[in-house]
């Protein structure tokens, strides 16, 4: 028996497109390899196959065909689905392939290729949930390169490198919208764009469980589907790597070369042949008569992205945007009709055309690769090295060492006291060498800043002048050492130290209780895990706010003293949870203090484990739902409880002690209500961004701040006069005069692309605790700039820095940084007997802000001991 898989889904596409396309699938396919039509009930492109039978079809063709297919589970998402990845090879090559492993790691360390060496292609698909083909193209590419016989570039593909195919990067995105679009399925597929099946109910497919985009979560690894992907990446050392991704119905196929900015460490070589992998790629769209087109919207900047990611790590790594039926047809608005099977058919081609590109191109990728990863061992992007001090915010340092050693790149430990630099460290530091081969994304995630080109930012500056949107896509800053609070700076003379081991636990400097207890100093994100696990527990402790000496030691303000009086004579709980925590425990012999209040005054208070509500559903963004949950339950072990948005007006809100509310949301009257009575009850509200802004008016405000227009802008919505809409005679005589006459000046100001920003603190604020040595760097991407708090009517907790110091990282337009200075980030005011508490952008935004968590951990585990 002879089959042509996707035949099948060509033969439901346009027929101009069909004869052209024959040629693309010719072959014989062997007839004991599976089709998934005879696994799953369908053939590839004519339903959307659910995350567990693709993972059953692949296990099929495994076991149809274990010399040429393999299957590794690299993963678990939360919901416990499995993560698996395909190795295909020829059955020559796939019985070498523990030898073909090695040699690319050898070759990643900066070894040359060998006359046996074999490039790796990886092929990655449905990073977004909602993006919803590139999965079923990925099955299809499994089949043809397992099961074709006679076929030349299938042979070309398995005979001169290894493919590596990802299949379902998000399987619980998957499944959430799978789940949402069959529920929504009635007799036939409707291509009607406001219909159910294309209209996702809250929070949509394309996040994971925790509402993570997985696509911006790279360097951050918060989440173990990014995790294991990287771990896996890093075992196979693959030269290109494709990141199939899906977009607006009504567009066509984006891929390579990118759009600018490029980030400065991808190197000239990369960018050749992004071209040439283009034009490859391009010939093969045009041989089905699939438009398409490059160089547009997706830069290649950010490090967290699936394709900038590997690149900087050697990699040729790209970004495929196939137009999306989100569902198995779409009307188009010029009157054409999009199928499934079409984008099934279109990242195919361009998985099988880059994967044969490579094959054919092998020495020259593997080459060049190996030369990537050399020089830049051999000092290319500096010779020194990043030293992190370890005694500001230790754990957190510890913690970027971890995500740092799991991405390949090597740190050294350096006991202490040591110095380097000029600089002394008394607990030692960290050093993170510039010459090894990940050194490009050493310089890309350590560097205070990585500029955008100069040239770049004329254009944008030009674009804004002429009224036009800017084009940066995502971020313009991601300093990871400022993001999690550290000293970091760059060195030549430091010291290489003993290697952090990767995966290993973060050392604790946990003491045994004393006499009178034992102290939990408010430093870091480690500190408030320990205490919240404690409360947790049912350990009773205490947070100061005031700083304090004892026995020649200084502890800031917040921290938490557990006594044993108060825990039954025995705390070896606390030890135990700072060993597992790799947190700080230090033991008190006595309640008496050199300085500051004593132990048993009232600048102590008594915490207890908050009971902690969210905002969810429609209305709140997911992504920040998603974060502030991940952090408060990941990182600090506190669980939050989700509370719809239709039911807040009626939900019984008294044995809750915190509700947040998340970025993106106008809550109706009834809810507003509903919130200022709890905060009037005693109640704490966290509230971010447009949330906040949305408490700040109307008859239940809980704020008195307002938000500002563009500067030098006046107030919009003024009542119009009974005589209807009429406005004063002018004289428009210049184009400057005519410039005004259109602008918008009750317009928010230009939002910005996002940047790390310097903030100062209110050293009284218990708020603002855990910071007095330095103030947090937040990060800003939005338009909302507050007035600032009266002294009578709150406190601005945290406010942004003067405009000449301002920007610590990333690229921010000039009126926002005239107009950001001094405004608040942080708020809080009292209202009946509860407490409101805002952040005009969001503190735990993707979950990798670490360096916030003392601001959120004060907000929601002692701004209720303190409000009661």
């Amino acid at each position: 028996m002879i089959r042509t898989l996707v035949a099948t889904v060509l033969l439901a596409l346009a027929p101009a497109s069909a004869a052209s396309a024959q040629s693309f699938v010719e072959g014989r396919f062997d007839p004991a390899v599976p089709t998934l039509e005879q696994v799953a009930g369908h053939r590839a492109g004519e339903q959307i196959t659910r995350p567990e039978m693709a993972i059953e079809y692949l296990e099929a063709l495994a076991q149809a065909a274990p010399d040429r297919i393999r299957l590794v589970e690299y993963a678990r998402s939360w919901e416990g689905r499995p993560l698996v990845y395909a190795i295909i090879a020829s059955p020559a090559n796939l019985a070498r392939i523990d030898t073909i492993r090695a040699d690319m790691q050898r070759i990643a360390g900066g070894g040359a290729p060998g006359a046996d060496s074999l490039p790796v292609t990886w092929l990655s698909y449905g990073v977004h949930g909602d993006e919803i083909s590139s999965t079923d193209a990925a099955l299809a590419v499994a089949y043809h390169l397992v099961a074709a016989r006679g076929d030349a570039a299938a042979d070309t593909i398995l005979d001169n490198s290894v493919v590596i195919v990802d299949p379902m990067q998000n399987p619980d995105g998957r499944a959430r919208f799978a789940s949402s679009y069959y529920a929504a399925e009635g007799l036939a597929p409707s291509g009607l764009r406001f219909t159910a099946g294309h209209d996702q109910p809250w929070p949509g497919g394309r996040f994971n469980h925790y509402l993570i985009d997985l696509n911006r979560d790279w360097f951050a690894m918060t989440q173990p589907e990014t995790r294991g992907k990287i771990a896996a990446i890093r075992e196979w050392q693959p030269v290109v790597l494709v990141d199939a991704h899906e977009m607006g119905g009504d567009s066509s196929y984006f891929f390579p070369p990118n759009a600018d900015p490029f980030n400065p460490y991808v190197t000239a070589e990369q960018r050749a042949k992004l071209v040439m992998l283009g034009r490859a790629n391009g010939a093969a769209l045009d041989a089905i008569g699939q438009p398409y087109y490059t160089r547009e919207n997706f830069d290649l900047f950010y490090p967290g992205y699936g394709d900038t990611w590997p690149t900087l790590n050697g990699a040729v790594a790209m970004t495929f945007e196939q137009s999306s039926a989100r569902g198995l047809v779409w009307d188009r608005s010029d009157g054409d009709t999009l199928t499934y099977a079409d984008g099934v058919r279109n990242h195919f081609t361009t998985s099988l055309q880059t994967a044969l590109t490579v094959a054919r191109n092998a020495d020259t990728f593997l080459r060049d690769f190996a030369s990537y990863r050399r020089t830049t061992a051999a000092g290319a992007v500096g010779s020194g090295a990043f030293v992190i001090d370890l005694a500001q915010r230790r754990w957190n340092a510890e913690a970027l060492a971890q995500r740092l050693t799991a991405q390949g790149i090597a740190v050294g430990r350096v006991a202490g006291p040591a110095s380097a630099c000029g600089q002394s460290y008394p607990q030692g530091y960290l050093s993170v060498s510039m010459r090894q081969p990940g050194a490009r994304l050493v310089r890309s995630l350590l560097d205070d800043d990585v500029e955008l080109p100069a040239d770049f930012i004329e254009r944008q500056e030009s674009r804004r002048a002429g009224d036009l949107p800017h084009e940066v896509y995502d971020t313009t800053a991601w300093s990871v050492g400022q993001m999690s609070g550290l000293d970091v700076r760059e060195c030549n003379g430091a010291a290489a130290g003993s290697p952090v081991q990767a995966g290993a636990a973060i050392p604790a400097l946990a003491e045994a209780a004393g006499p009178f207890g034992a102290v939990v100093p408010w430093t870091d994100s480690g500190q408030v895990q320990l205490v919240a696990r404690a409360l947790t527990a049912g350990l009773r402790g205490r947070a100061s706010d005031r700083a304090f000496s004892v026995a020649g030691r200084d502890y800031p303000r917040g921290s938490v003293v557990f006594s044993r009086a108060e825990n039954g004579g025995d705390l070896s709980a606390l030890t135990a949870l700072a060993r597992e925590v790799g947190a700080e425990t230090v033991a008190l012999g006595d309640g008496w203090t050199d300085a500051g209040p004593n132990l048993g005054s009232d600048r102590f208070v008594a915490l207890t484990a908050p009971t902690i509500a969210m905002l969810w559903d429609d209305g709140v963004a997911p992504t920040s739902a998603g974060a502030t949950r991940y952090v408060i339950e990941r990182r600090f072990g506190l669980p939050v409880a989700p509370i719809r948005s239709g039911t807040l007006a009626q939900a019984d809100l008294r044995g809750v002690d915190v509700l947040i509310v998340p970025d993106s949301y106008t809550l109706p009257a009834p809810a507003r209500a509903a919130v200022a009575r709890f905060v009037q009850g005693g109640g704490v509200l966290v509230a971010y961004g447009d949330s906040l802004a949305a408490f700040a008016s109307g008859d239940n405000a809980l704020f008195a701040t307002n938000n500002e227009t563009v500067l030098g802008g006046e107030p919009s919505g003024e009542e119009e006069d009974d005589e209807g809409d009429t406005a004063p005679g002018t004289a428009i005589e210049s184009d400057a005069d005519y410039r005004a006459a259109i602008l918008d000046t009750g317009r928010r100001p230009d939002t910005l692309p996002g940047a790390l920003l310097n903030t100062v603190v209110d050293a009284e604020s218990f708020l603002a605790a855990g910071y007095d040595g330095a103030a947090p760097t937040v990060f800003a991407d939005g338009s909302l700039i507050l007035t600032p708090l009266t002294l009578g009517d709150g406190v601005n907790v945290v406010r942004y820095a003067p405009a000449d110091r301002l920007v610590a990282s990333g690229y921010v337009w000039e009126e926002n940084r005239r107009q950001l200075a001094y405004k608040p980030y942080m708020i809080a005011q009292r209202t009946g007997r509860g407490l409101a508490i805002g952040f005009a952008h969001d503190p735990a935004v993707r979950g990798y802000l670490d360096g916030l968590d003392l601001l959120l951990a004060n907000a929601v585990i002692v701004a209720p001991a303190r409000v009661r």
